[in-house]
């Protein structure tokens, strides 16, 4: 049986997510290429990888040349100072994009992230639609992104699926994650159902697995067809003993952002 797609460019291969993605996408590609900043460890026979920074136009140009599809979780993953951000997430996705376009990929799956949002309140229970609210300068480049993956789909007809990832870890760290969680799996059965729905035109949606609270509303990425099968009730005596309760009137708390917005300018902080 023939598999969707030839070749899939996983961005990020060596961290946290794209290590998952890489066994969780296997069955979508004959082959997986790989790219990072870092070397990526335990190449398979179904995979190639590539070393390089996304700043590099002329690298990611080449990572792009023959590949289908796009998973585009490669830059910093946290707040850093402003030319790092500027470098990674901006300037590395719009070589990304702009390298999609002229070799004619199909779709990008995009790591965007709740901070992006995360000036709004747990208790707005907010949609895809709602205005975006970034918590940092990290957040302001997934806005940046999600921006330039809906220019790229109006004007070039590029497909994308920015996916608002709260927090994904083995399991739920602290009480936030009892309803922040996405599992490592429930990531890999988002990011296939991004590469498999039969249109996704430009799609947002956030990506979390299944709790008791239901912080925002996703239903207007339903035509993805993902539905969580993993939730945090499992580990919620785990966590509720061995982690304190937050203070409710806390920034961190109320916001979708967590502690992010409790971060100062980084520039502010590397200047110390």
């Amino acid at each position: 049986m023939s598999k969707p797609y030839k070749t899939i460019l996983i961005t990020g291969a060596a961290g946290r997510l794209g290590t998952e993605l890489r066994r969780g996408l296997a069955p979508l590609a004959e082959r997986l290429r790989l790219a990072d900043i870092s070397d990526i460890a335990d190449v398979q026979p179904n995979e190639e990888a590539m070393v390089f920074d996304l700043a590099d136009e002329a690298a990611v140009t080449k990572a792009v040349d023959g590949v289908d599809a796009i998973v585009h979780f490669g830059g910093i993953p946290l707040e850093s100072p402003w030319q790092d951000i500027l470098d990674a997430n901006i300037r590395g996705s719009y070589h990304i994009y702009e390298a999609a376009r002229k070799h004619g990929v199909r779709r990008v799956v995009y790591a965007s992230s709740v901070h992006a949002i995360g000036y709004h309140t747990l208790g707005a229970h907010i949609d895809t639609q709602a205005p975006v609210r970034p918590d940092s300068l990290y957040g302001v480049s997934k806005c940046f992104v999600e921006a330039l993956s809906r220019f790229y789909w109006d004007k070039f007809g590029l497909e994308s699926v920015c996916l608002r990832i709260f927090s994904s870890f083995p399991e739920p760290a602290d009480r936030r994650m009892l309803w922040s969680w996405l599992s490592f799996e429930d990531c890999i059965r988002l990011v296939t159902a991004s590469l498999t729905a039969p249109h996704v035109g430009h799609t947002i949606s956030f990506g979390l697995s299944d709790s008791a609270v239901k912080p925002v509303d996703n239903s207007q990425a339903g035509h993805l067809g993902y539905v969580p099968q993993d939730d945090t009730e499992r580990f919620r005596a785990k966590v509720e003993a061995e982690k304190p309760p937050a203070d409710p009137k806390a920034p961190s708390t109320l916001y979708l952002g967590g502690w992010f917005v409790d971060i100062g300018h980084p520039d502010d902080e590397a200047s110390k």
